[in-house]
């Protein structure tokens, strides 16, 4: 059976979110991380995800791999392709939301498309066309100190207008709220006058309800998690895999304020390391791992520091670093490794080789654990950096 949605997310912690979205829908999902290769078969499912490292990478780039997982899920079957970013939009002027969407766009066919990273669950709200985190716009959030994507403008319709050459306009949530009809009327209305991205006002699970029945005639559009749920139905049951038995890893790269919040939490029951951008970091880095590791059941090594203590230009080897000290825990032995940030888990599955995964349950709402096929099984929790309750990390490591 060919999947019947396709998801393409710019970074594996918005691919785990968007697929536990479609699996607690009832949607049986996969997760790859990239492409996979073109003779690869597809089990029977109804939605496929296709997890890439493009948030952060130049705007060419992040349009190729996009167009290439396009292809593969249009080849696959998929009807309809949704292009998952995070709830807080995370892209600077160069992009990569906006020149992304215009190639999926363009690729398809179609000329406008739906902007809407509205997930009311997690607190982000569209109003007015401006992104809220809480009861804060999105300038006053702490995304605003972001090390890579800070920022500093809540109006999307602004901040995208900057990302694209074409127009960009708002779908009040006075329209909205008067239901499908009245949505997809102004959707019409703005495509005739050659709209091609239309931000769409949502601060309920409802809003986003209303905005995915009205847009079943566009092949591809774009938001966070909220919509993916929104356009999903399914009522397929399966049992949750189980987590494979052994120690346990958290590594943490994220500044948000949650992932400090949960670092310091787990640091005050396990043994942690605090891995900075220096010189011989990482032999020290993994010295301590290899001296703890066969002594604890669990352990954290974080680079997450708060603003102004972390430099941006960091990031990279921070990335690398993390990345290598997953792959020696796996060598000896860690069997559950949890992830905080999108960019440190990127580079974790990367250097541990993992190609897809079977999405089990959730840890937290938008953070399912993820079952490797490979030998031996690994179970991975990678975490955005701003999910999660304060004690997350720590109930990540405990048994069973």
């Amino acid at each position: 059976m060919s999947p019947l949605l396709g998801c393409v997310a710019d970074d594996y912690t918005g691919g785990t979110d968007v697929a536990a979205a479609y699996r607690r829908s009832g949607l049986r999902t996969l997760l790859f991380f990239g492409t996979p290769p073109s003779e690869t078969t597809l089990p029977a499912c109804d939605a496929v995800v296709m997890a890439l490292k493009t948030r952060s990478v130049p705007p060419a780039e992040a349009i190729t791999a996009s167009r290439e997982a396009q292809d593969w899920l249009t080849t696959q079957g998929a009807r309809r392709l949704y292009f998952k970013y995070c709830s807080t939009f995370d892209s600077t002027d160069r992009g990569n939301i906006g020149p992304v969407t215009d190639a999926l766009v363009e690729a398809s066919g179609a000329g406008l498309t739906v902007v809407c990273p509205a997930s009311p669950e997690h607190g982000r709200t569209l109003y007015q066309g401006h992104l809220f985190v809480g009861d804060r716009p999105l300038s006053e959030s702490p995304m605003r100190h972001h090390p890579l994507t800070p920022m500093t403008d809540s109006d999307l319709v602004r901040v995208l207008s900057r990302q694209t050459p074409h127009p960009v306009a708002l779908v009040p949530l006075q329209t909205v709220e008067r239901g499908p009809a009245a949505v997809r009327e102004a959707l019409d209305d703005l495509a005739a006058r050659g709209v091609r991205h239309a931000v769409t006002d949502a601060v309920t699970d409802g809003h986003l309800d209303t905005i995915a029945r009205a847009t079943t005639h566009l092949p591809v559009l774009t938001g966070a998690a909220g919509l993916a749920r929104a356009l999903a139905t399914g009522d397929t049951a399966e049992a949750m895999p189980e987590l494979p038995p052994g120690p346990s890893v958290i590594l943490a790269g994220s500044c948000s304020a949650a992932t400090l919040e949960q670092v310091a939490h787990a640091r005050d029951h396990m043994p942690a390391h605090h891995l900075r951008a220096r010189d011989g970091a990482l032999p020290e880095a993994l010295t301590w791992l290899e001296a703890h590791l066969g002594q604890e059941n669990r352990v954290i090594v974080h680079t997450s520091a708060p603003p102004g203590q972390r430099s941006p230009a960091a990031a990279p080897f921070l990335e690398r670093a993390l990345a290598a000290v997953a792959a020696r825990a796996a060598e000896l032995g860690a069997r559950r490794i949890v992830v905080a940030g999108g960019e440190t888990s990127g580079a974790v599955v990367n250097a541990l080789g993992v190609s897809g995964a079977v999405v089990g349950a959730e840890a937290d709402r938008g953070v399912p654990w993820l079952l490797t096929t490979g030998r031996p099984p690994l179970a991975l929790l990678l975490k955005s950096g701003n999910f999660g309750r304060p004690d997350l990390l720590l109930r990540a490591t405990e048994a069973p």
